[in-house]
C-alpha cells in the first residue's frame, strides 16, 4: 500500500495546543499562497475537547496562512515524517484576524521597534516527566538518570536539529523522572515558533520510542512542577546587546530597566496567561521552588524574575550571555500569548518611565507583612484571582485588542467552571492526560 506525506498546519491556541488541518504535501505551494480554512469558535476549543463557551456561534470563516518562516520537518525513521508548518490566522481579506495569537505577539513586537528600536531575544526552558524511565530516589541532575532515560535524549536532540532549532542541553531534573531541554535563543516571533517546535518535538519523540513526555504544569498537588522559564534580553535591529551594565542595579542597563520594570509591575496579572490552567496555582505556591511573590532578585531561583548570572571564562560576551528568567511560565500557555503578554507589559514600562525596585539582598529574611511594606506584590494564588487581575489590567485590552481579551477571559473561566466538581488530584489528572 502506497503512502503520501501529509502537512499540518496550525497555530497554538488558548489552550497552548497545537491545532489545525493536515493536507497532501504536494499541495504545499498552493495553500501557502491561499491558506487553510478554519472557524472562528475553532480557538474557542478547550483543553479538554469541547467548545465550552464561545462568543462566534457557528458562523464566520477564517484562514490558517502557512508561515514559510516557521516551517518545521523531521523525518519519520520509517514512521510518518512530523511536518508541522505554523500560521497567521486571517481574515478572508486577508487582514490579520483579532484572535491571532501569533498576531497579538508581533504587534507588541512591532510596537517594541517603532517606539525603542529594540527587539526581544528569548528561548523557553521546557521542563517535562518522560514515562520511560524508572523513577528512582536520589535521581535528581544525576548521571544515572541520564543514562537510565536511554535514547530518548540523544534522539530528541538530533530530531531538534534535524528541525532547523539549535540544541543547548539536556538534562536530568528535581523530580521525579523529570527532564528539562534548552535550545539556543532567537530574535523576536521566531523564539515562540520554536518553543511551539520544541514541545511537540519533545511529545513526537517520546510517542516514537513507545512511552509519552507529560508537559501538564503538575502532576500531582504536592508535587513537583513543569515550568516552562523564559529567558530574554533586549537588542538593537543592528544586533547589538543592550541589557547588561555590570555597574548598574542588578546589573540591568538602564536603557531596558524601564522594560524589565513592566513586566514585574504587571506580573500579578500576566500570571493568568503565562500560568493559564487550573493545576499552575498548584506549582506556584510558597516552599515549592517556584515564584509566589513579584520580586526581582539577583541569581535568585525563589524570584519570579531572576537575573540570571554571566559565567566566567568570556568577559568579552558578558553583554551577549546576560539575561532575565521569567519564571511563572507553564506549558498551559501559548508561547504567543506568553511572550506576547511579557513584550506588551514591558513596553507599557517603556512607555511610563517606570523604575526598577531597590535591591532586596534581605527580602527571604522579611516576613510577608515586611514584603509587603516594601512594595512587593504577592502573585495569585489561584487562576480565577490572576483572571481577576488580568480583568482589572486596563491596558491589557489594547495588548489583547477588545475581541481577544474578551474571549480569552471568557475561555479561561469556562475551563475553571468544568473542573469545579473535581479535586485537586482529578484536576491534575485532567492536564496530565492532554499537556
Amino acid at each position: 500500500m502506497s503512502r503520501e506525506e501529509l502537512v499540518f498546519v496550525a497555530t497554538s491556541d488558548l489552550a497552548g495546543l497545537v491545532r489545525g488541518k493536515g493536507f497532501p504535501a504536494s499541495e504545499l505551494d498552493g495553500r501557502m499562497r491561499q491558506g487553510v480554512g478554519t472557524t472562528a469558535s475553532n480557538i474557542m476549543l478547550s483543553a479538554f475537547g469541547p467548545i465550552l463557551s464561545t462568543p462566534f456561534g457557528t458562523t464566520g470563516d477564517i484562514v490558517m496562512l502557512p508561515d514559510p518562516a516557521a516551517v518545521m520537518r523531521v523525518e519519520g525513521d520509517g514512521g510518518a515524517a512530523e511536518h508541522l508548518i505554523l500560521a497567521d490566522l486571517r481574515e478572508l481579506d486577508g487582514t490579520p484576524w483579532s484572535c491571532c495569537p501569533r498576531n497579538m505577539l508581533r504587534r507588541g513586537l512591532d510596537a517594541l521597534a517603532a517606539e525603542t528600536g529594540l527587539v526581544v531575544k528569548s528561548v523557553f526552558e521546557q521542563e517535562f516527566v518522560y514515562t520511560g524511565v524508572e523513577d528512582r530516589p536520589g535521581a535528581s541532575y544525576s548521571l544515572d538518570a541520564f543514562r537510565r532515560q536511554g535514547v530518548f535524549g540523544e534522539t530528541l536532540t538530533g530530531a531538534i536539529r534535524g528541525a532547523g532549532l539549535s540544541p543547548d542541553s539536556f538534562l536530568a531534573e528535581y523530580g521525579p523522572r523529570q527532564f528539562e531541554v534548552t535550545i539556543k535563543p532567537k530574535l523576536g516571533l521566531r523564539a515562540a515558533d520554536e518553543a511551539v517546535m520544541l514541545r511537540e518535538l519533545i511529545r513526537g519523540t517520546a510517542q516514537r520510542l513507545g512511552h509519552q513526555a507529560i508537559l501538564s504544569p503538575v502532576l500531582h498537588p504536592d508535587g513537583t512542577g513543569n515550568g516552562t522559564h523564559i529567558h530574554f534580553s533586549l537588542w538593537t535591529q543592528e544586533g547589538a546587546a543592550v541589557s547588561h551594565d555590570p555597574k548598574a542595579p542588578y546589573g540591568i542597563a538602564a536603557r531596558i530597566a524601564s522594560f524589565v520594570a513592566g513586566v514585574l509591575h504587571h506580573l500579578p496579572a500576566l500570571a493568568a496567561v503565562t500560568a493559564p490552567s487550573v493545576a499552575s496555582y498548584y506549582r506556584l505556591q510558597p516552599n515549592r521552588w517556584a515564584p509566589v511573590w513579584s520580586f526581582l532578585g539577583c541569581q535568585d531561583r525563589g524570584a519570579a524574575m531572576r537575573v540570571a548570572p554571566v559565567f566566567p571564562g568570556a568577559p568579552e560576551q558578558a553583554a551577549t550571555q546576560f539575561n532575565i528568567e521569567f519564571r511563572v511560565a507553564d506549558a498551559a500557555a501559548s508561547p504567543y500569548l506568553a511572550l506576547g503578554a511579557l513584550v506588551h507589559a514591558g513596553l507599557d514600562g517603556v512607555r511610563r518611565g517606570l523604575e526598577l525596585p531597590p535591591e532586596m539582598p534581605e527580602f527571604w529574611s522579611l516576613d510577608d507583612a515586611g514584603r509587603r511594606a516594601a512594595g512587593v506584590d504577592e502573585l495569585p494564588r489561584t487562576l480565577d484571582a490572576a483572571l481577576d487581575r488580568l480583568e482589572r489590567t486596563s491596558v491589557a485590552r489594547d495588548w489583547f485588542g477588545p475581541t481577544l481579551f474578551a474571549a480569552y477571559l471568557e475561555f479561561k473561566r469556562a475551563e475553571i467552571a468544568a473542573l469545579a466538581d473535581l479535586d485537586p488530584v482529578a484536576i491534575c489528572n485532567r492536564y496530565a492526560e492532554i499537556y
